[in-house]
């Protein structure tokens, strides 16, 4: 692969991961709108890791109170970290039983530029709808279990390429009356587990298969989508501060559009 392609790659994973846009499906697009060979999954789950370093590292302080609050949890003493601990463990065990169910019995979903289309425009219309009518009154420290695994549920919508992990629990979020940084940090957090185990499974397989030159390009990629991340992370939470969601439901709307109108009239 050459190192144009992985410097796009990282770029598109590292700015789109926690943005509610898809970085799956941008991904997709990336060798079907520029006629490169897909990646494949292996640099996929390479720039995921990245990105995976990057909100560890933004949301660091969540991560020590919920480690410290599972320490003292399983002493007999449970506080706000070891709740929310629970809570992300809950609201990941849907999409991991989906996403087994659906590789295991149908082969995993399909990956098309047509799907990504219309998942894009219409989840994000969705996530529009919910953002507008959602009030803007709870932290997660309000969160009930419920209300999590409902986050967890809308995330097993994310198997469909295009609707964006980040996008569909937010949105789910935003339905709940959660403010719109806590329903990014949620979201952020929730990707931590699902990240990790898909990084681990891969990784093993690269260390079993020895490709040197591959683990090279996982290693370059990976790096940049980190750095990128990180600077999308942080702008992100600083727009959402004061502004809404209303950007990146134009952008879905125009990409899932004009994508729609380059496939059917091509």
């Amino acid at each position: 692969m050459s190192i144009e392609h992985l410097i796009l790659i990282a770029l598109v994973q590292g700015i789109t991961e926690f943005l509610p846009i898809s970085s799956s499906g941008h991904l997709i697009l990336v060798p079907t709108l520029t006629g490169e060979a897909d990646q494949g999954l292996v640099i996929d789950v390479a720039v995921h890791v990245g990105t995976l370093l990057a909100v560890c590292l933004y949301l660091w302080r969540d991560i020590g109170r919920m480690t410290i609050g599972t320490l003292n949890g399983l002493r007999g003493r449970r506080d706000p970290g070891f709740r929310l601990a629970l809570q992300l463990v809950l609201a990941t065990i849907p999409v991991v039983g989906a996403g087994y169910a659906l590789q295991h019995y149908f082969g995993g979903m399909p990956r098309s530029a047509e799907i990504v289309a219309w998942a894009t425009l219409g989840f994000g219309i969705v996530l529009g709808v919910a953002d507008r009518v959602g009030m803007t009154i709870r932290r997660i420290e309000h969160m009930r279990y419920g209300e999590a695994l409902f986050i967890g549920l809308a995330q097993v919508l994310a198997l469909i390429p295009g609707t964006s992990r980040s996008g569909i629990t937010m949105t789910a979020a935003r339905a709940l009356g959660y403010e719109r940084q806590e329903a990014a940090r949620f979201s952020m957090l929730m990707g931590i587990p699902t990240i990790l185990a898909a990084g681990t499974l891969i990784g093993l397989d690269l260390y079993e298969s020895g490709d040197a030159r591959l683990t090279a390009d996982a290693l370059i990629a990976g790096g940049l989508a980190f750095i990128a991340a990180l600077i999308s992370i942080a702008l992100m939470m600083g727009w959402l501060k004061r502004a809404s969601f209303l950007p990146f439901v134009v952008y879905r709307i125009l990409l899932g559009g004009g994508l729609l109108i380059w496939l059917y009239t091509a």
